[in-house]
Parts: C-alpha cells; structure tokens; sequence
C-alpha cells in the first residue's frame, strides 16, 4: 500500500504504543518489532499544508511558500516568546486562537539530559514521547504560549532546549538530579512575576519505549539517499524507527513522503 509519512501517533500505556500511516490506514508497530521492514520512497514530496506536490520540503513538510506564510510554520513554533496570539495577533489569528492562545506547560525532561520546553496542555503526554523522553514533570502552567516561552527563556540559562538524539536513542545512562528537586531549585530563581505560575504538581511521568536492546552506535537513514530501506524492526523511540539494532529512521523529517509500504 501507499502512504504519505506523518508524525507517528502514540500512547502511553505499560509501554508506549505507536501507530504509522495517514488519516484513513494505521499500521500498529509495536506488532511488528523484531519483523523484517520494506518500504520505499516513490520520489513524491507532498506539502503537508497545501497538499502540493514538491521537489523539497521545508520545516518538516512544507513547500517553501507554506512554510513561510503558513499559521502552522509560524516562527513562535520554534520560539514562543514571539507569538501574539494573546494580543489577536498572528500569521492567521484565528489558528493562533484556537492554538495558542490556550493554557500552555512549561516542563521539564530527561531526554540524554535535562531540557526545559513547552507545550500546550491537550498535548501532554504526546509532546514528551515524540522527543523520545524517558521522564517529565510539569513546571508551570500559563494561559497562553507567549508566557510560556517567557518562561522558557528565563529558565534555558540554566538547561538546554536541544536534544541530542544520538545520546538518547542509545539511551545513556542517567547522572542528573532528580526532577522534583530540580523543580524547586528553579523556581528560586524565576523572576518573582513569573513564579505564580508554578504548580504544585510534583507528578513524574515516565516513560517505557518499545525497544528490544538500544545499540551502542546509531546511524542516520535519509529516503533522499537511500530510497529502498529494509531491516528488522528493533525498536521504536520518540519519532524514530530502530532498524537492524543500528540504523534510525527519523519519521517525522520525512513528513509528506510517499512511500510503498510493503509488509
């Protein structure tokens, strides 16, 4: 069968349960870890905004002219203290409504290392599993995403925003300190406007993913230099596939891609 890749869906249960495909055929993987995979790319980009067919994607799935006129490329994706939607603002203000300006968390997560990072509230626990991350406490939760990202920039002076895939999907060990501590120590240090946003919540959500045995090296796969990929299903953690207990396949960078599915 043919597809148009998309950000895989999940769910949090005993272990996270993943899903592949598009709106109207889902492939449950989990059932497949430990099978040998085939599929492969057609050559036909597809723009996930405007539905034309491209020769590159930018952003992860956009023609050039949607990613920068879209609502859903707007730059307050990647940086929240820029957005407007509370002030009516906005590349189509009433996305930014519905989207943005809606109660927002401030977080906190164990990926290879502690990361600060928001998301909005109907999106817990999905964002933390698509970044592949092993625990999360919420820090604070704010009406909209611009006070989110305000929170965000005070507290990135202490901890990253980044993620270093290769050191998660191999899943280091952890050395850190412990997330609820950590919690209180940075709320001492938040501008005294900013902290009647913290909770009290001092829940840590942890995450178990479906991975028969992390490997010690991670390779990267790209469908634009390898089109044909074929491999046993090892594992599967935030965005990406494990393949042959080595490769990694980044789903969500291939937004938009056809492929021919064949298994």
């Amino acid at each position: 069968m043919e597809f148009l890749l998309q950000k895989m869906k999940s769910a949090q249960d005993e272990q996270v349960q993943y899903w592949l495909g598009d709106g109207t055929q889902q492939i449950n993987l989990n059932a497949l870890i430990g099978h040998t995979l085939t599929f492969e790319f057609t050559g036909a980009i597809f723009c996930q905004e405007c539905q034309k067919k491209i020769k590159k994607s930018f952003g992860e799935g956009f023609c050039f002219n949607c990613f920068s006129t879209a609502a859903t490329a707007s730059p307050c994706i990647l940086h929240p203290e820029l957005c407007q939607a509370h002030l009516g603002l906005g590349r189509d203000p009433v996305y930014e409504e519905k989207h943005h300006n809606q109660p927002h968390l401030v977080y906190l997560a164990q990926t290879d290392q502690l990361k600060v990072g928001i998301t909005r509230k109907t999106q817990m626990p999905t964002r933390w599993i698509d970044q592949g991350a092993a625990a999360a406490i919420v820090l604070a939760e704010v009406p909209n995403r611009y006070l989110a990202g305000v929170l965000e920039v005070a507290l990135k002076a202490q901890f990253s925003d980044k993620t270093n895939w290769q050191s998660m999907l191999k899943n280091l060990p952890y050395d850190g300190p412990e997330l609820s501590a950590q919690k209180w120590e940075l709320e001492e240090t938040l501008p005294a406007d900013l902290t009647q946003y913290w909770t009290d919540d001092e829940n840590i959500w942890e995450f178990n993913y479906p991975v028969a045995a992390y490997p010690t090296q991670v390779k990267s796969l790209s469908l634009d230099q390898q089109p044909r990929i074929t491999g046993q299903l090892t594992g599967i953690r935030g965005q990406y596939l494990y393949l042959d207990n080595l490769w990694v396949l980044n789903i969500r960078k291939h937004t938009g891609y056809q492929i021919k599915w064949d298994n």
